[in-house]
């Protein structure tokens, strides 16, 4: 059954690139200055929710302010499309609340444009009043255990990326026709798409936009059983209520929940009674744990919940390159003043203090004049698409208050050129950018020919009536 093809391959096909930037204007921001200075010009480097909404606060909150966003994809909205699962289309409503911010005169986009590669942080700096640094967190953080480079163990981060047809992952190709069984390290709402995915109808997916080779992918899949691992017990387990209920769904799935590990403790209790989500969370999974209680005697695919348990090793299968188990030792929680309380390592986090970045991680660090941080790259990969509007509020509040102290107010010689000097540089190093209008396109010719598939899928029945977002996935053999 032929499908639309995902986003990134209609942008390599219709590609709106332009060979020498548009000449500046000054016409392209209609909102006066404030009366005391000239416009603030602002480049946030990264058009993921924690660019958009950095976007979205300095244009209300400074009425002079010029801001531009970069990204070194063509298409924008980040983790809005290549993290979130593609059958809860509800959550990327959002982007039409970004897509709003960029239609704002005082906005614009640059697509294909690669910090490090096509402009440097420091031809921005020397560019802009301020540069907010939005790009996330791109690396994976590494288990540090043996066996680790087997081939079949891929991070969530390359594996979600893969089904969601980002760019970077669309010849990942990992095997699901060799094994039964899949091993997800971890039990928070990344594990849980994972898991959903793997094992979810494959006729509902075809109704929501997954990448085409990804739901081939899929449905040739032999893959029956997940495990899902976590180092502590189902009261710390880091989901929402609203994706376990949903993966406790499933249709033809059989859930497995070790009785023994429900049992609590008074530490458990206290962090129950002390979090709504932390009970509602043990709620489901206790319910769970009695509806599906006794063998799987249907044939049904199968969701394990693997408590208290880490990895110490991943072994080889007979032919000694790809993984064929997993070695996983006992946990027990130790109270630390905060009961069962574990906080993961980031990776990549740029070190800061409530945005504003600083020049090292040592006590004599200095604050970078003019250059700020948001979302993961500020905090670590944490939290939900929600949660980048708080931290974009708490950033952008601090560069209000450094332009009211007049921090960005330099001689008449050294005024910043804003989006001038930008389209100068991108001109000089002859870089083809993709601009909002010519994202707007390509998506509009997406969606006129998935409405055409969707109706040759229909007309052919290929519907059936009943329907019959450091995570490592290891496929074992």
């Amino acid at each position: 059954m032929g499908r639309v093809r995902p986003l990134h391959h209609a942008a390599r096909r219709l590609l709106l690139l332009f060979p020498r930037p548009r000449a500046f204007s000054s016409s392209s921001s209609s909102a006066a200055a404030t009366p005391s200075r000239e416009p603030l010009h602002v480049c946030v480097v990264g058009s993921g929710p924690a660019g958009f909404y950095t976007a979205d606060k300095m244009l209300k909150g400074h009425e002079g302010a010029q801001v531009d966003i970069i990204d070194r994809l063509p298409t924008p909205f980040g983790l809005v499309r290549s993290g979130v699962a593609p059958d809860h289309p509800e959550t990327k409503i959002v982007v039409n609340q970004f897509s709003r911010v960029a239609a704002n005169d005082r906005c614009q986009y640059y697509g294909n444009v690669t910090l490090g590669r096509d402009v440097s942080l420091s031809e921005l700096r020397k560019t802009y009043d301020v540069v907010v640094l939005a790009y996330g967190a791109e690396s994976d953080r590494s288990l540090g255990i043996p066996g680790e480079d087997l081939r079949g163990i891929h991070s969530a981060r390359e594996f979600v990326w893969w089904y969601n047809g980002h760019p970077d992952m669309c010849n990942l190709a990992p095997d699901l026709q060799s094994t039964d069984s899949a091993v997800v390290l971890g039990q928070g709402n990344v594990a849980l798409d994972v898991a959903r995915i793997l094992l979810r109808c494959r006729s509902e997916l075809a109704a929501t936009d997954i990448a085409d080779y990804a739901l081939d992918a899929l449905r040739g899949s032999t893959i029956r059983k997940v495990y899902l691992v976590g180092r502590r017990g189902p009261v710390q387990a880091a989901c929402t209520a609203k994706e376990l209920r949903e993966v406790l769904g499933l249709k033809n799935v059989h859930v497995f929940i070790k009785e023994a590990d429900l049992v609590t403790l008074p530490a458990d209790e206290e962090e129950i009674r002390n979090s709504r989500i932390k009970r509602r969370v043990y709620e489901l999974l206790s319910k769970a744990a009695i509806a599906h209680k006794g063998n799987n005697n249907n044939g049904q695919k199968e969701l394990h919940f693997v408590f208290f348990r880490r990895p110490t090793r991943f072994l080889p299968s007979e032919d000694g390159v790809t993984v064929g188990a997993v070695q996983l030792e006992k946990t027990c929680l130790k109270d630390d003043g905060v009961a069962g309380k574990q906080v993961a390592v980031g990776t990549g986090i740029v070190p800061n203090l409530k945005g504003r970045v600083l020049s090292s991680e040592s006590e004599n660090a200095t604050v970078e004049p003019g250059l700020y941080v948001v979302g993961w790259l500020k905090r670590g990969p944490t939290g939900i698409v929600a949660t980048n509007l708080h931290c974009a509020e708490e950033t952008v509040a601090i560069i209000l208050e450094d332009d009211k102290e007049g921090l960005f107010m330099g001689s008449s010689d050294s005024k910043k050129q804003g989006r001038r000097g930008l389209l100068e540089i991108l001109e000089q190093k002859n870089i083809r950018f993709v601009p909002f209008d010519g994202w707007e396109k390509i998506d509009s010719k997406e969606k006129v020919a998935e409405r055409k598939q969707i109706s040759r899928m229909f007309s052919h029945h290929h519907f059936q009536h009943n329907h019959t977002k450091a995570i490592h996935i290891a496929l074992l053999r």
